[in-house]
């Protein structure tokens, strides 16, 4: 008998007992080991259901790049645990609080499920009955990614149960489900908040007046302008008839604190902007357009599909606004009250633009995260039903916070060398909305350290970076660049045209922005069309008053949010993070040249000390790209994108940006 034909089981027995432990022992050693997949979990994180031999789907063109490992639903995360790493995804951004196939369960929209062979589809909602055995699985995120999972070689019972748990416990019935009730991460000290009044303005006054203001919600002093205009926002007053004593009382204290007892302006939002309705029904549309139907028509029907989500028209409405407002600040020497039905919406935005366009301390990183944390956290921005967490009103689901990114966005594609951070970390912070981690007592100034490596972060700084500390070289030696009152462009309207901003306005100056004044007459009210023009007929200040152009040439989708998950869309080995890579090499190059400078001169007045012998640390260096030798062996660079880092990984806990997203303050 041929033993080849036989069955394995005759053949085992025709051998002796020796043939058969070397065989055995033969097979140990060839065979690789079966890997443990064993999701990491947080302090309170628990598994609820899990199914093995399960394959995502990496590319929709082929399935060589296909992953295969175990699908697991946890009471925070769906977790995909690939048996084996791929090489391709070394790239990303390091996550301390997720994995690299982790998604939030507050991150899914819709729970799709398919059966190929039965022709049959449904969403999956909480404590739903599922009639069919799913053969896939397709998770449509809020942060733009479609995620599809095949169930080809699992048990048809245990793919059922784990795509009914995802759908379950994404749709949590109560708040206090939400896992952040349940997360036992580290706490922090909670930190005092203050609320500025004026000094005319009695606590008791204060006191006895909330009551009329919608949810008591008594007006916020958000920000002085050094000629001692005030910002101020404000709820609607629920009382017609206490409206005017109590405004008289506001106005008159606001109208005393301003050195020149300058006049009082309010506006009210609601009446001039787009509601939360209008902005979400255009992110809906342009996220349909992206995602979904993205490249599938021309490009000229592409572009017109945009325009007409009108998403970008309600970016240059809140850049206008808050232009608007600059001017009234800054050009008029007046107050300026934010009024909105509630104070936690269009007030959010449009005070936060405000500040970014005048004080540039909030476009430093700190500064940025403390904006963030005043104007929407403290202030009380419903991030609960902005983001439809519980998926109970979608009426109430609104991007404001993603409305307001995308404007930040425009501005530092306009002025690069303003801003301390990077896009990279706006999308970062974008993504933190749908992760419900954070402690209701962070500290400000704790950024992105929660969650993101330390030389991640490092991807946050912005090379270009002209502001309050940066450094330069004059002569061989590191001078520091400090800005000072006169920095601000209000100061220099008294000095000579020839003068201004240090620099000599000339006919080159005036000619290359000439077409941006000519454009300003429909960009702005008549009343602010001079103060603009004077404005743009300067050389920028980085570290003083910015003002955004507002022609729809200048503004632009954000890619990077809006196209990073989209493979035609991506440029390999260009882009944006080409550039930012080559900015990256060369600041370091200057680093490591100013350091042997030092330490060629020695310790002397001027000079920093001196460098270790073997030269500055990595860990010590800003920049994420070094500086290296032609000799040095190449870099993963091979693999970027123009998306990087925004790939898996790049959903990220912005601790102090969110705050306390769980509950409405």
């Amino acid at each position: 008998m041929d033993p080849q034909r036989c069955p394995q089981s005759i053949v085992r027995t025709d051998l002796s007992p020796t043939l058969t432990a070397a065989a055995t022992d033969v097979k140990k050693t060839f065979e690789p080991p079966i890997k443990k997949l064993e999701p990491k979990l947080l302090q309170g994180e628990i598994v609820v259901n899990e199914v093995n031999f399960v394959r995502k789907c990496i590319s929709a063109e082929s399935s060589q790049d296909d992953l295969w490992g175990k699908l697991i639903c946890t009471n925070f995360k769906v977790s995909f645990i690939p048996q084996d790493a791929s090489s391709k995804q070394k790239s990303q951004l390091s996550h301390l609080l997720l994995g690299d196939h982790d998604i939030p369960l507050t991150c899914l929209e819709q729970v799709v499920t398919v059966n190929d062979t039965k022709g049959k589809k449904k969403v999956l909602g909480s404590n739903q009955k599922l009639k069919f055995n799913p053969t896939e699985l397709i998770l449509y995120c809020k942060d733009l990614r479609i995620i599809r999972f095949c169930f080809g070689e699992a048990g048809p019972e245990g793919a059922k149960k784990v795509c009914l748990a995802i759908a379950h416990y994404s749709h949590p019935a109560d708040l206090q489900l939400l896992f952040g009730f349940e997360y036992q991460g580290r706490r922090y000290h909670e930190s005092k908040e203050y609320i500025v009044v004026p000094v005319s303005l009695a606590d008791e006054d204060l006191k006895k007046y909330s009551v009329f203001f919608t949810d008591q919600r008594i007006p916020l002093w958000c920000w002085n302008h050094p000629n001692g205009s005030a910002l101020v926002r404000m709820a609607v007053i629920s009382d017609p008839l206490q409206q005017r004593r109590i405004d008289q009382k506001v106005f008159t204290a606001i109208t005393k604190s301003h050195p020149q007892r300058s006049e009082v302006l309010r506006l009210d939002l609601d009446k001039c902007l787009p509601n939360i309705q209008d902005i979400q029904s255009g992110f809906v549309k342009v996220r349909q357009i992206c995602v979904i139907d993205h490249f599938e028509e021309s490009d000229e029907r592409w572009f017109s599909s945009i325009e007409n989500s009108r998403w970008l028209e309600y970016v240059r409405a809140f850049l206008k606004h808050s232009a608007e407002i600059v001017y009234q600040l800054d050009g008029k020497n007046a107050s300026v009250i934010l009024q909105e039905e509630e104070d936690r919406d269009l007030n959010c935005v449009v005070s936060s633009l405000v500040q970014l366009m005048l004080d540039p301390h909030y476009r430093s990183l700190v500064g940025f995260q403390s904006l963030v944390q005043k104007e929407w956290v403290m202030a009380g921005h419903r991030f609960l039903d902005r983001c439809n967490h519980l998926k109970k009103n979608d009426k109430e689901e609104s991007p404001l916070f993603l409305l307001f990114l995308d404007c930040v966005s425009q501005m530092m594609s306009q002025y690069p060398a303003a801003f301390e951070f990077t896009e990279s970390y706006l999308t970062v912070l974008s993504d933190s909305m749908w992760i419900p981690l954070f402690s209701r007592v962070l500290p400000s100034g704790l950024g992105l350290v929660a969650a993101v490596s330390p030389k991640d972060q490092t991807l946050f700084n912005n090379p270009m970076y002209v502001g309050k500390g940066a450094a330069c070289v004059q002569n061989g030696e590191v001078k520091t660049f400090r800005r000072t009152k006169k920095a601000y462009s209000h100061t220099l309207r008294g000095m000579p045209a020839s003068l201004r901003n240090g620099t000599k306005v000339g006919e080159d100056t005036l000619t290359r922005r000439g077409s941006l004044v000519s454009e300003l007459r429909s960009d702005f009210s008549p009343p602010s069309e001079r103060f603009f023009r004077d404005w743009f007929s300067r050389p920028t200040d980085q570290q003083g008053l910015l003002i955004p152009l507002l022609v729809p040439s200048h503004l632009g989708l954000w890619k990077l949010y809006f196209l990073r998950w989209v493979p035609e869309a991506c440029i390999p080995k260009g882009g944006p993070i080409t550039a930012y890579r080559k900015l990256s090499q060369l600041v370091d190059e200057i680093e490591i040249l100013q350091n042997r400078l030092r330490q060629y001169k020695g310790r002397g007045p001027g000079n920093g000390p001196l460098p270790s012998p073997s030269g500055p640390l990595s860990e010590q260096r800003r920049m994420y790209f070094k500086a290296s030798s032609p000799h040095d062996p190449p870099s993963p660079s091979d693999v970027l994108t123009s998306s990087f880092p925004s790939l898996q990984r790049v959903t990220c806990v912005a601790a102090v940006a969110m705050g306390p997203p769980l509950a409405n303050s």
